[in-house]
């Protein structure tokens, strides 16, 4: 038990050490993708864990000495990368070995590096994500450790890489944890895994590190960070006629303004403008869009217009006939194009950050986004740890996306119990976002109060400090039968935004029967129906995601012949096929009188 928290301690000290700033990752950028097969080791019984811990009390001695270091290190012969099987990275294990299906735990992932330097350059091991917490060694180095299934990591490895073959080893762990964030109770698949993009950049001395862009409607505001010193930057939009150079100061922050009139992105036009940034022999590109959001009264003004927000939840799982984790863009092109089939103009991307390949392509395609970390159901809200591990969640999601005009609101939580240590803790987060960014809305996905079925009230503390209000409700699922829409009166406060963050219900596609019989798509059909016609009527309605897109994978759900470890509340199954409850919400956004 010791040995654990010693490594819990570790894992969260790198967390906290890890730069505040975002490693841009854009065009122009030499990387080279680590994608691929890669040896795996699974290791239930942490082998490796309690030999690196002993390693710990004696710093002189290196664990991760080369390809050959559980053979080299432990004298057992049965620990072998050559001769292991091998996983696709990026992808989640559970999906790709049927003896993998319900692990939870360790596993040892090992890639073999070619690599030959370049004098004047500077090398980055770049992560999009590993489920849930991980620790890094290259070579005879342990590079640090990471925690949080989400968001993306990396770590310099200039001085480690050596001409020729380099050994990249992965300790990562999925294990549930009663202070992780999420914690032990969670209704989505616990994919584990190097699941997103692995990078190596090539940079020079100094690089553009990072750079943020904002729009108030008639200037465009562009900060530059360089890392390794300081000189010239030079931003440039051709399309605008706009170009400026301005030397970075000693912190390497140049900050610099154009006045400007761009287009104005937005779902029916989502204008991008090409975006160049150099410095010395760095060179990078992007892709931005211009937008203003705000809220007033109980209207979200999207470039100073009402909008309403026309969505649909989704989570990051592919639709095939064996789902797992979005591995590529095809994947995340085919939830995309389904919700624009479904007439969406907004995503909730839920209950975690999604990766930057849906960030982009959503935006590209013309999505409003709610990005949120999973604070989800109850979580440790006393511990320090714990909230150290969704600050740092929150602020890697904040910066990986701080430049996407498409995100316009950050989530902190989602249907979380009203106590004030709960308060507390989410009014830190919500005071940190707002600190960091304040030009976007700020929500959580609350539930209402029961104090009587028929005459629900939306109350709670929480709502004081978002922008929004958001709530969660499943009448006719989980509170009594789609009909009784029809009688039930809502006290919803006034003055703020309303979004329906949650609703609808479940059902098994192809299975028939009657609008009296739960998981028939006529009975999902029927709870659509009126669900939409009493959401209609609630005054200061702004928008509204169904839950969800897609079914997806969870242990919570293993009714046999119905859900069969599926949740199924998705609008299409995992296969893609269309429910009946999908054309109900379809005709609902092509035919709605809500702006």
């Amino acid at each position: 038990m010791e040995m654990r928290k010693l490594l819990s301690s570790l894992i969260l000290l790198v967390a906290t050490l890890l730069p505040a700033r975002a490693l841009i990752v854009t065009e122009g950028r030499v990387c080279v993708s680590l994608g691929g097969q890669w040896n795996y080791i699974v290791d239930p019984m942490d082998t490796g864990i309690f030999k690196y811990q002993m390693q710990l009390q004696k710093p002189h001695k290196r664990y991760f000495a080369d390809r050959h270091f559980f053979r080299d290190k432990t004298k057992l012969i049965e620990y072998d990368f050559d001769n292991c099987p091998t996983l696709q990275v990026p992808g989640d294990w559970n999906s790709q070995n049927d003896k993998l299906y319900f692990y939870e735990g360790s596993v040892w992932y090992r890639r073999l590096i070619d690599f030959h330097p370049v004098a004047g350059r500077r090398t980055f091991l770049y992560f999009g994500a590993v489920n849930y917490q991980c620790m890094v060694g290259l070579n005879n180095t342990i590079l640090g450790t990471h925690k949080g299934g989400f968001t993306p990591f990396w770590f310099e490895v200039t001085d480690i890489l050596k001409e020729g073959e380099n050994a990249l080893i992965l300790w990562v762990n999925n294990s549930r944890g009663a202070n992780e964030v999420p914690t032990l109770n969670f209704d989505w698949w616990n994919y584990g895994g190097i699941t997103r993009d692995v990078l190596l950049i090539s940079v020079p001395e100094v690089f553009v590190n990072d750079y943020r862009i904002t729009f108030d409607g008639s200037s465009i505001g562009v900060s530059v960070h360089l890392d390794g010193g300081s000189g010239n930057v030079t931003v440039e939009l051709p399309e605008l006629g706009l170009k400026k150079k301005v030397c970075a100061g000693k912190d390497g922050i140049a900050e610099m303004r154009f006045k400007a009139s761009p287009e104005r992105w937005c779902p029916e036009h989502p204008k991008l403008y090409d975006i160049s940034i150099s410095s010395a022999e760095d060179h990078i590109a992007d892709r931005v869009g211009f937008r203003t959001v705000r809220t007033e009264g109980d209207k979200i003004l999207l470039n100073d217009k009402a909008v309403f927000l026309k969505g649909v939840a989704v989570h990051d799982e592919n639709i095939s006939a064996n789902p797992g984790r979005c591995r590529n863009e095809q994947d995340v092109r085919g939830l995309l194009e389904t919700a624009k089939e479904l007439g969406c103009n907004f995503l909730r991307l839920a209950h975690y950050p999604h990766s930057e390949q849906m960030v982009r392509l959503a935006e590209e395609m013309g999505f409003l986004l709610w990005e949120e970390i999973p604070c989800y159901w109850n979580i440790n809200w006393a511990s320090e740890e714990t909230y150290a591990n969704a600050e740092n969640q929150l602020m890697e999601m904040l910066g990986r996306d701080a430049n996407r005009a498409a995100t316009i609101i950050w989530s902190v939580a989602n249907e979380t119990p009203r106590t004030p240590e709960r308060l507390a803790f989410l009014g830190k987060l919500i005071a940190k976002i707002r600190e960091t960014d304040p030009t976007r809305l700020v929500s959580a996905a609350i539930q209402k109060a029961k104090p009587d079925f028929y005459h629900p009230i939306i109350e709670d503390e929480l709502l004081d400090l978002t922008d929004l209000i958001s709530f969660n409700q499943y009448i006719g699922w989980y509170d009594g039968k789609p009909a009784d829409c029809d009688s039930v009166v809502w006290t919803i406060p006034a003055g703020k935004p309303v979004v329906i963050s949650e609703f609808g219900g479940g059902a098994l596609y192809g299975n028939h029967g009657s609008e009296d019989e739960m998981f028939t798509e006529e009975y999902l059909e029927l709870l659509y129906r009126k669900n939409i016609e009493m959401i209609c009527k609630f005054p200061g309605l702004c928008g509204l995601s169904p839950w969800c897109l897609k079914d997806f994978r969870s242990p919570k759900r293993p009714l046999v012949g119905i859900q069969d470890d599926f949740n199924r509340k998705g609008l299409i199954d995992e296969q893609g096929r269309h429910k009946k409850a999908f054309y109900v919400v379809k005709d609902f956004y092509r035919f709605s009188l809500f702006l």
